[in-house]
């Protein structure tokens, strides 16, 4: 058993001060100083391990549900060792959860990744978990590619993914490439995947059915996808005329700092994921490297192609809480759901994860005002001390 003493508590809608955490591998119990100090003394509690806060945040773990890699790594390696080693780079930011992200490369490769990933979920990890898989293409359009391989690019297709249902939690796609939406009403019946819009050209009357059909949710918000226009609103404009999640890149060179006020004020903050899209780079000093077989130039905080195009990130995670914080008027509490409960509910694991609430997993990671980590624990277990 282990106790978290004199930190500020946060919880989903209020900041709690003079309470006391205590867990093993799930979380026992929030109660009273005074009351612990009581079970304490009377032996009610035995055997247990302080934690002091030192007066710094108490917050839930962050879920990352976007991230390629970080720290030399990636997810597309063929390594499971790679993976093993961005779990443990992430956690140092806060991440206690997260979706290894996929690209659009060869059916090979991409298999390899998920095997490697579905391997991965059942070890002992020395850093953040892993809830399952992003596959962010090949099902994607051609004009809103992105930094990813035209090459590789093809339609929805179930049998692509059927054997790995189990493992992915998250599938990103150009709905529009999905013409009679036989790949979205398969994967609605069959599966518990989440769907998401990205990378894609449709109109706005295509975005919107395809969110009728049962699209949930849209893949870096404003990036790779038709923009917002008075007379064709597009991508963008049947996100903000719908009950979908949205997924941000928060690191103020993907999306405007202005438009974050602008994101809550319109789709409200029950509705905003903070993501990193990070790759390879990430935590990392500027320099050359590598996504998906192309060379990346890291400088100035960004991650482009040579002919500019933006290639992912090297935001840190606990960064994009602090900055989404910096540009909005939102508590802190809020801008931590952000990073935590909102991405829970999206792959309904809620009940398990992103927030500290009794009996759930015990994924808590305690940082300063400055939002720099000092602990993070998964499961109950401390895999990164400052």
């Amino acid at each position: 058993m282990k106790a978290i003493i004199n930190g500020k508590i946060i919880t989903p809608n209020k900041i709690l001060t003079n309470k006391v955490v205590t867990f093993d591998d799930t979380i026992k119990s929030i109660i009273d100083e005074n009351e612990f100090k009581e079970q304490i003394n009377s032996t009610q509690i035995s055997n247990i391990e302080i934690i002091d806060a030192k007066g710094n945040y108490v917050s839930p773990g962050f879920i990352d549900i976007h991230i390629h890699g970080s720290g030399g790594y990636d997810t597309m390696d063929d390594e499971i060792d790679a993976i093993k080693s961005i779990s443990k780079v992430i956690a140092q930011n806060g991440v206690t959860a997260f979706l290894p992200t996929t690209m659009t490369m060869d059916r090979e490769k991409i298999y390899n990744a998920l095997s490697n990933i579905k391997h991965c979920m059942k070890l002992n990890l020395q850093g953040a978990k892993i809830l399952g898989a992003h596959v962010e293409g090949p099902f994607i359009s051609e004009k809103y590619k992105g930094a990813q391989k035209e090459d590789y690019i093809i339609e929805p297709e179930y049998k692509f993914i059927e054997k790995f249902k189990d493992v992915i939690k998250i599938i990103t796609l150009a709905t529009e490439k999905d013409k009679d939406f036989s790949f979205i009403k398969q994967i609605k019946q069959e599966t518990n995947i989440s769907l998401s819009i990205g990378h894609s050209n449709a109109t706005y009357e295509e975005a919107m059915e395809a969110i009728n059909m049962g699209v949930d949710s849209a893949t870096h918000m404003f990036n790779a996808m038709t923009p917002f226009n008075h007379r064709k609103p597009g991508v963008v404009g049947a996100i903000f005329n719908s009950d979908t999640y949205c997924e941000i890149i928060a690191d103020t060179i993907h999306v405007h700092p202005s438009i974050f006020q602008t994101l809550v004020k319109i789709k409200g903050i029950d509705k905003l994921m903070l993501i990193t899209d990070s790759m390879r780079a990430g935590c990392l000093k500027d320099g050359i490297s590598e996504l998906g077989g192309q060379k990346v130039i890291v400088k100035n905080n960004s991650a482009r192609l040579e002919d500019g195009t933006l290639a992912g990130s090297i935001l840190r995670l606990n960064k994009a809480v602090k900055n989404f914080m910096d540009y909005t008027d939102i508590n802190i509490y809020d801008a931590v759901n952000m990073a935590s409960l909102n991405p829970a509910k999206n792959l309904k694991l809620d009940d398990k994860i992103g927030s500290i609430e009794t009996g759930k997993y015990a994924d808590i990671i305690i940082f300063d005002k400055d939002f720099c980590i000092e602990q993070t624990i998964v499961n109950g277990k401390i895999v990164y001390k400052k």
